[in-house]
């Protein structure tokens, strides 16, 4: 089945055809580092990482960007507060949010740039808007001026209005036009800056981005992906820059975005105050559960974040792993190809429920396999389709433990045992009061063909 993906640019589902099938190009944007993420900030690292492991198999060579931001006025506003340096907050930002993607199974892009080490490229981007129109110096600033490109709001399908509201557009004497968005910036003498031909400064947040992507991909790439929530003004303003910068080359050839997490019927924000952190849900759940839970909704609807939400998540990860540590003995190659129905819903704009739905499909296989020959067959594909989604990768036994100290899992596995004993003894009163101590714990018994398993609740 072809890879068909969502282009938002042109609002409809289009086969993809890269421009060079033999260096596929995908750009995300990543986070700014002055804080923790919040779960919201994780959903496109890990759809979008689904998408990179899923051209590696179709493509000879993926280069996957997702860069970091370590120049902005929220930073500058940390660094002030804690009295440090401005990497003193981006470098431990950073690090946090790789070890909070890491604990998400995200893998590492091919390339992370970082905006502080692209100040060149970002000037020299400046210059040639400059030299070629698009763009004007004012009062130690300079801006990109709109009214030069006509195909501006193409990607939002904003109106005027629409667009200046959108922007929280800043008023003041010196823009030529009030949708007028800045590439360079004065920074006074308490602020970070480096010289320039304006004088010393800091860049734009937006064309960071389209330095970076022009230093390490090229001046046209394949896929730029990130949250709705970049759609406008963030992307808009990257298309305006990168198409005029380079000669009216286009700029990305797919545009993707995924939809934004929900938390009590309201977007999660941190302006809003409503948002729940990577670092904390981690301490208080299992990561695995909340990569399940990023996928359960397809990439590009909102997705409403709860504990119902991660309970049911665990269950069902209880399952899997439950048939899976039911086949423990039967052999399964570590290197299979994705099982064709896993393979297909990916294909089809990364349908991850339909995907998920698969692996339920599979594991329900598995427990009904008969042959030897059937049940290696049906392991080997649920965890060639969980590999797929990052999912089934771990030993069950590590699984079921959650970070429970194996002292407390013998107690509990004694208990089980015992129980069992007493049913083959036919005192079945003591059977039941074993149940009902294991059930007030949060442990539940599963009475299978092969013998009782256990699980905790949540």
């Amino acid at each position: 089945m072809p890879l068909r993906l969502f282009n938002s640019l042109s609002r409809q589902l289009e086969d993809f055809a890269p421009l060079d099938p033999q260096r596929v190009t995908m750009y995300v944007c990543g986070p700014t580092v002055y804080n923790y993420v919040h779960i919201g900030n994780a959903r496109p690292a890990v759809v979008f990482g689904v998408l990179a492991q899923l051209l590696r198999r179709h493509y000879a060579q993926v280069v996957y960007a997702r860069n970091i931001t370590d120049i902005d006025d929220k930073i500058n506003n940390a660094a002030r507060t804690q009295g440090v340096p401005i990497h003193v907050i981006t470098d431990r930002f950073a690090a946090a949010y790789r070890e909070d993607m890491a604990a998400l199974g995200v893998a590492r892009p091919d390339l992370e740039p970082h905006a502080t080490q692209h100040v060149t490229e970002i000037i020299a981007m400046i210059e040639r808007l400059i030299a070629a129109g698009h763009a004007y110096a004012a009062e130690g600033h300079v801006l990109f001026a709109v009214a030069s490109y006509p195909a501006y709001g193409a990607l939002s399908r904003r109106s005027p209005d629409e667009m200046l509201a959108g922007a929280r557009i800043e008023v003041a004497p010196y823009k030529r036009d009030p949708g007028d968005f800045v590439l360079w910036k004065p920074s006074p003498p308490e602020l970070p800056g480096w010289d320039s031909p304006w004088g010393r400064g800091r860049p734009g947040w937006h064309i960071e981005c389209s330095a970076m992507s022009a230093a390490h991909l090229g001046e046209t790439i394949d896929i730029h992906a990130g949250g709705v929530d970049l759609q406008f003004p963030h992307h808009e303003n990257e298309i305006a820059q990168s198409t005029c910068a380079h000669g009216g080359k286009t700029f990305a050839r797919y545009w993707l975005h995924n939809g934004m997490l929900n938390l009590g019927g309201a977007k999660m924000s941190k302006s809003l105050g409503n948002v729940t952190l990577v670092h904390d849900l981690l301490q208080q759940h299992p990561p695995e559960a909340l990569r399940y839970a990023l996928l359960s909704a397809h990439y590009r609807q909102p997705l409403d974040w709860s504990d119902a939400l991660l309970e049911q998540c665990v269950r069902t990860l209880d399952g899997l792993y439950g048939t899976l540590r039911d086949l423990a003995e039967v052999a399964a190659p570590a290197d299979a190809p994705v099982p064709t129905g896993v393979e297909n819903a990916l294909c089809d704009d990364l349908n991850t429920p339909q995907a998920l739905a698969e692996l339920a499909r599979l594991a329900s296989e598995a427990r009904h396999a008969e042959t030897a020959e059937a049940r290696s067959a049906a392991k080997t594909a649920l965890l060639a389709g969980g590999r797929a989604l990052g999912l089934l990768q771990q030993d069950p036994a590590a699984w079921f433990k959650r970070g429970v100290d194996a002292a407390a899992d013998a107690r509990i596995q004694a208990l089980v045992d015992e129980r069992s004993a007493a049913k083959k003894a036919r005192d079945f009163a003591r059977a039941d009061a074993i149940r009902a101590q294991l059930l007030d714990e949060g442990i539940v018994l599963e009475d299978t063909p092969s013998g009782v398993r256990w699980r905790r609740s949540a």
